[in-house]
Order: C-alpha cells, then structure tokens, then sequence
C-alpha cells in the first residue's frame, strides 16, 4: 500500500512541476513585492520623455535545491543513514547528461526530550535532555533540460528525499538583452522627441537636458502567487452552531508582468516561466526661456562746440 501511495505521489507531483517549477518556499514567502521600475526626478516646468521595454528570456541552465533530515540515536547513525541516501540517489543522477550536483550541510544538531524527575513533598521538575540528534543538507543539481526535473524527483523520491525547496533560473543572453533593449529604447526616445518638436514648432537642441535609466530583472521564483480554489457551502441556521469547515487546499501559479505598460517588448509569446527583464529611460527637456539681453550700441553726444561726450544709456532689447 505504501508504495501504491508513494507511486502516486510521484506521478501527481511530476506532473506538477512539468507546467511550473516554483518550489515549497513560496507557500511561505510571497515575493514581486516591486515588479516595475519607477523612476522619479524633478521635472519643474521641463518635458519628460519616456520608453518602457519588457524582454521574455528564455532559461539555459536551472538550479534545483532538495532538502533532506536525518534523525537518529547516534551520530554515527545519523551520518550513515543521510550519507546512504543521498549517495544512492546522486550515483543515478550523474548519470545524466550535462548534470552537476553538489551537497551543503546545513545542520547537525542534539535533539532533545523532556524527563520527568519525581521528587517527594514537591512538583514534578521536567528536564530536558539529549534523545538523539538530527542532521540537514542541501542537494543541489544544476541542469539545462527543464524535462529532466520529472526524473530527478522519481530518483529522490525513491531515496525518500521529497523537498523540493526552489528552482533557480540562469541565462547567458542577458547581456546581450540588455543592450539591445538599450538600442532600441534609444531609436524610440528619439522619435518621441523629435514629434514634440514638430507638435510644439521648435526645438530642443540647445536645451538644457536630463536622463536617468534603470533595469529590473524579474525571476520565475518570485513571480509565483497563490491561491485557494474552492466554494464553501452557505448555512442559514437559525441557532448557534458549531461548523467543522474541511481544509482547503493551496496552490501557485505563475504570473508574470503583463506587457500592457511597454513601448516596446522583447519575445512577446510566453508559455513557460521565463527571466523577465525590464528597461526604462527617462529624458527631462527644460525649454529654452525668453530672455532680456541687453543693448551692444553705444550713443554718443555732440555738443554745440564739437566736443564729442559719451552718453551712459541702458538700453534692452527682447530676444525673438
């Protein structure tokens, strides 16, 4: 029966994480608490100009973290039991095209129990003390083909090593993504400027300018949400009750930044988590001002016995 359960449990999770690969730590911590790029600087009576850009990469390489525990009476036992395991597991796993693996201790520690020391004329004391100890590490195996995260989970299992704690994502491209948002976003700001010339009849040549640029990356791990689908039935009791309500089951999906807010994006299509990079760059244009200048000419007086006298006038003239 158990391994009846064990194989069913393997094939449901399998197919879980062939669609979205997210790992338990999101039923924990929430991320994407800042998913889009605000950048802000006084703009006085100036024109701002601004391009938005959204790239879709695709991963190359993922990093698959497991954790496994180990309790025991002994550390010799303990060391054992999590060296078998771990061992068997990874020995199959190698075998794998293009995979890497790596093992991280995390934890060894005594665990502890309380006893109970009878005394007579008084309370109970309860003690506590050392009854074993435990023993926690990391399994991490790095990969390129996204499909051979099924068979990783089928050896483990096996191993009974279940917790999948997150996938990391990884891509070579990203610089190269960058730059060509940053050339594309220049071709863009550049005809923005040039049609608020043409809508305002001048231009902003000689003006006086400021930019600012930034980029966010965005990783499948912390585009995840989740969720509880279900409908609770609705009682009209007329007395108090006790209502026992089932407990509802949570699950994730992945949601990425919606491409609505772009001047332009990179790989619209998206059908699995991807890397989403986002760029903005933002011009502020001060206007030129009408400005007094004043006079260059110089006014000179000649009097009655043809002494010549220059005259100290202060004249101005409005600059058109």
């Amino acid at each position: 029966m158990k391994k009846l359960f064990l194989s069913l449990f393997i094939i449901l999770f399998s197919q879980f994480v062939v669609a979205q690969v997210s790992g338990n730590v999101n039923y924990q911590n929430h991320y994407n608490d800042q998913n889009s790029i605000n950048i802000n600087f006084p703009s006085n009576d100036g024109i701002v100009a601004s391009v938005k850009g959204l790239a879709n990469v695709k991963a190359d390489s993922y990093t698959a973290i497991f954790s496994t525990t180990q309790t025991g009476k002994t550390t010799k036992e303990v060391n054992e039991l999590l060296d078998q395991r771990i061992t068997q597991a990874l020995n199959e796993i190698k075998l794998k095209k293009g995979v890497e693996t790596f093992v991280d201790m995390i934890s060894f520690v005594p665990v502890y129990e309380y006893e109970t020391e009878k005394k007579v004329f008084s309370r109970k004391t309860y003690n506590e003390v050392p009854t074993g100890f435990e023993l926690k590490k990391n399994i991490y195996i790095k990969f390129s083909d996204p499909n051979q995260l099924n068979e990783f989970i089928s050896i483990l299992s096996s191993n009974e090593i279940y917790d999948l704690v997150r996938v990391d994502y990884f891509s070579n491209a990203l610089e190269t993504i960058k730059k060509e948002m940053m050339a594309k976003a220049r071709l863009l700001i550049q005809e923005k400027i040039k049609n608020y010339e043409i809508l305002l009849g001048e231009t902003f040549t000689n003006a006086e300018k400021r930019i600012a640029d930034d980029f966010i990356v965005n990783l499948p791990v912390e585009m995840y949400r989740s969720y509880e689908a279900y409908n609770s039935s609705s009682l009209n009791l007329k007395r108090n009750s006790n209502i026992n309500q089932a407990t509802k089951s949570t699950t994730l999906y992945y949601q990425p930044v919606f491409g609505k807010e772009f001047d332009f994006i990179l790989n619209p299509s998206v059908l699995e988590p991807v890397i989403q990079v986002q760029y903005e760059v933002k011009i502020v244009i001060n206007r030129e001002k009408k400005q007094n200048v004043k006079g260059d000419k110089e006014f000179i007086l000649v009097t009655p016995n043809g002494d010549l006298k220059t005259l100290n006038i202060n004249m101005t003239k409005q600059n058109y």
